[in-house]
């Protein structure tokens, strides 16, 4: 990840109740290795000073600590199923990789991205494998809600500051620990060496090297208090000298720069509106799942035997 992004930031409507649950559910449940034809249900688990503690009671513990919201949650995902078949509704691989660009593009980078899953106990792999519910819950949703063009200019209106778009460079850079490297480097740079070339053989930022080291377009307040000081004193074109940050000594190139920007109501419209149908999802699917738990026959075990 880009060690000077921000990250704070407005996150979309990327997963709804259920994605949470299932979240949980894995790292509560993780799969148990399996074992061999000898082990039984009372097999070790750990040790304690010699003193065994079984697969029963880390079973036990589970269900006391999650096992009822776990539960609650796989219900959730049968009701969704059913309506699914009822309705007939169907979903695909590119319904799914499109829900998972959705979640990935509110995060700054891929790498950013990477660590949310990692602190949560899961892969890429891991979300594809259980987005279809989300994903199912969405298509039969979404044909409930209306926005209209009131409610779009509405939003337009209270959240004008927010829509405007900041002053912005296009930068790349080259991130070293020691200003000795930043200096060789600048060095080298005057010696009419390709700033491109430089960033993939020195740079130690991974998430930006193997791209000349581009950050894209930027805006200010965006990185590192001196960082973002050196890069927007810089025309375009020019080379910054070596700027210390908290990681090191940078080396920033801007190429191009872009004045700051009002959006029309227009050009920002698809946008609000896929907002606002997000909002109104996370609402909906809430109130949609206690109606059809009120109006279905479900049967807890769990809840009977507590």
């Amino acid at each position: 990840m880009n060690k000077h992004i921000s990250a704070n930031r407005t996150r979309k409507w990327v997963s709804s109740l259920l994605l949470l649950s299932l979240i949980a559910y894995l790292i509560v449940y993780p799969p148990l290795k399996k074992t061999d034809q000898t082990s039984s249900a009372a097999s070790a688990v750990a040790k304690v000073n010699g003193v065994s503690i079984s697969t029963d009671q880390l079973y036990k513990a589970m269900l006391v600590s999650g096992g009822q919201q776990t539960l609650d949650s796989l219900i959730s995902d049968e009701l969704i199923n059913q309506e699914a078949q009822k309705t007939g509704i169907q979903i695909t691989d590119e319904d799914i990789q499109k829900e998972i660009s959705s979640i990935q593009s509110s995060y700054a980078s891929n790498d950013e991205f990477q660590q949310a899953l990692t602190s949560y106990g899961m892969t890429l792999d891991d979300l594809k494998k259980n987005m279809k519910t989300q994903v199912l819950l969405k298509k039969i949703l979404e044909p409930q809600i209306t926005i209209s063009d009131d409610e779009i200019k509405q939003y337009y209106d209270q959240n004008i500051e927010s829509l405007k778009i900041p002053e912005q460079i296009q930068a790349s850079h080259i991130s070293v620990t020691t200003k000795e490297e930043a200096d060789a480097i600048l060095a080298e740079l005057k010696k009419g060496t390709d700033f491109a070339t430089l960033a993939k053989d020195k740079s130690l930022d991974t998430a930006t090297k193997d791209t000349a080291g581009a950050l894209g377009y930027i805006s200010s307040g965006k990185m590192e208090a001196t960082f973002d000081t050196a890069a927007f004193a810089l025309a375009v074109g020019e080379t910054s000298s070596a700027v210390q940050t908290s990681t090191g000594y940078d080396i920033i190139k801007v190429t191009d720069r872009k004045a700051a920007y009002t959006p029309t109501l227009e050009e920002k419209k698809e946008d609000i509106k896929t907002t606002l149908t997000n909002q109104k999802l996370s609402t909906l699917s809430t109130t949609w799942l206690q109606e059809k738990k009120s109006q279905s026959t479900i049967e807890n075990y769990l809840s009977k035997s507590a």
